[in-house]
């Protein structure tokens, strides 16, 4: 009788046992399903990158098995070599850079644009033409950026060369005070350091950038290729909340301006004029748009062999976007 209790008692426990290792076998296929994944993104704070901003905000609030974390840096050579190094999987980032960065052999993919338009030349209050610039200073954020080509543009619609005036290569946000103290006479750049100017009466636009070059590409969202391969799901998922973010900045609503004072610590002032002139409307990167930046490139002396838009564009990610 005893060893029969004995018996039943042992089978109770081995029984709780096999019960107790069933559930934790459970719960570790349930954490393997639902593995949280993160996207570690690069980007400089500017207005190009606003889909960027509200796609995290929007994953705060409704959190996916998509993680984003967005990795702030202050300089274009530090993407770069966080993008080369495999410390980012992604970046916003000027297009001419990646570009470059992928003659040289990183293998970035562009896989949607940050932004339509939003560029601008702005200039001191007393310039009233492109010819009262003619040996004025006048600065660019870098010799591999959009801005470059516009103001290459201007000169060259307008009668005149680089050697016609002196161009610099200074930092976005000391141009607004290098226009306001006389030390330049104009500059293009990201936003929202031109609306800085334009806001607190110290500049004016000159041309917008749709006046100089019709769908013009600047700031482009990259993929690391080998993450892109590795992590296809992922990729697409990414991509997805990317092109939604991007509808919801178009709005250019109460929301989407408290979401941006999170990340540029500018006037509201500001960021509204800036916003009034970009649009986050269609970010496919067409094959001519790219053809016509490469044109340039090639034009400027900047990129020899530009990378052929088949190499360089990924957009079945966003081509699945919904």
């Amino acid at each position: 009788m005893k060893e029969k209790f004995i018996r039943t008692i042992f089978a109770i426990i081995l029984a709780l046992l096999m019960l107790n290792l069933a559930g934790c076998k459970s719960t570790y296929e349930t954490n393997t399903q639902t593995e949280i994944k993160t996207i570690k993104i690069a980007y400089i704070p500017l207005t190009h990158a606003v889909p960027l901003y509200i796609q995290n905000e929007l994953l705060k609030q409704n959190p996916q098995d998509v993680k984003l974390e967005l990795v702030k840096f202050s300089s274009w050579p530090e993407v770069i070599e966080a993008l080369n190094a495999g410390k980012v999987d992604g970046a916003s980032i000027l297009i001419q850079l990646a570009m470059k960065a992928r003659e040289q052999g990183i293998d970035l993919k562009a896989v949607a644009l940050g932004h339509r338009d939003g560029n601008v030349v702005v200039t001191s209050k007393y310039i009233t033409s492109v010819a009262e610039l003619k040996g004025k200073t006048f600065a660019i954020p870098h010799r591999l950026s959009t801005h470059n080509i516009l103001l290459y543009i201007m000169l060259k619609n307008n009668g005149l060369s680089y050697n016609d005036i002196n161009v610099i290569e200074l930092p976005p946000p000391e141009m607004p005070a290098a226009l306001s103290e006389g030390r330049i006479s104009g500059y293009s750049v990201a936003e929202p350091f031109g609306a800085v100017s334009v806001a607190n009466g110290k500049g004016k636009v000159l041309f917008n950038s749709q006046d100089l070059w019709g769908n013009s590409v600047c700031c482009a969202l990259v993929l690391r290729n080998d993450f892109i391969q590795n992590n296809r799901s992922i990729a697409e998922k990414f991509v997805q909340e990317y092109v939604k973010a991007a509808h919801k900045a178009d709005s250019k609503d109460r929301a989407t301006l408290d979401i941006l004072t999170k990340y540029l610590r500018t006037d509201s002032r500001v960021l509204e004029l800036s916003l009034k002139w970009i649009s986050y409307k269609n970010l496919k990167l067409e094959e001519k748009d790219y053809n016509d930046l490469s044109k340039y490139l090639v034009e400027m002396g900047l990129i020899e062999n530009p990378p052929p838009y088949s190499d360089f564009v990924d957009n079945t990610l966003i081509d699945n976007a919904k």
